[in-house]
């Protein structure tokens, strides 16, 4: 338990969240190099705002990542900076991407959130079976690399 703590001058917090979103139409964006490149993203923003990924996963079309937020930040603020962040520096990378989707935003507008609570370990493994139960559900046969630890699947 103790080391699941982390401090700010005054306050002493664990707090975890279990985020999904998706692409705007829930279109399947997210294949081979591509799908690494967004973890690669999302891997960035939530460095340059003190944010840990305990467990992320690039599904075809949504993303799952049970993430640490500090209590000074709120998940709406901090989703509307990844979301938002995330949509211009993939128009960047993607150009024709803006074709697609109209040259609006890339995600939808919504996004699921839970607290972790104790339930952290069954969240990890939860997201770390979801494209494999995705894969199944589509009887698909590829072999995935992690966007966020570069690991093969």
């Amino acid at each position: 338990m103790s080391n699941d703590l982390h401090s700010l001058s005054h306050t002493k917090w664990n707090c975890k969240y279990h985020i999904v979103f998706a692409p705007k139409y829930r279109r399947k964006a997210f294949y081979d190099a591509r799908r690494l490149e967004i973890g690669k993203i999302l891997r960035n923003l939530c460095e340059w705002k003190g944010v840990n990924i305990i467990e992320a996963e690039v599904c075809c079309d949504h993303i799952h990542m049970l993430i640490e937020i500090p209590p000074k930040m709120s998940v709406s603020g901090f989703l509307g900076y990844l979301k938002g962040k995330s949509s211009q520096m993939i128009y960047e990378k993607w150009s024709n991407a803006r074709y697609k989707y109209r040259n609006r935003s890339f995600w939808c507008r919504g996004y699921y959130v839970d607290t972790a609570g104790k339930n952290t370990k069954k969240i990890q493994e939860y997201i770390q079976n979801q494209l494999k139960e995705d894969q199944v559900a589509e009887q698909l046969e590829l072999e995935f690399e992690d966007p966020f630890t570069g690991k093969r699947k």
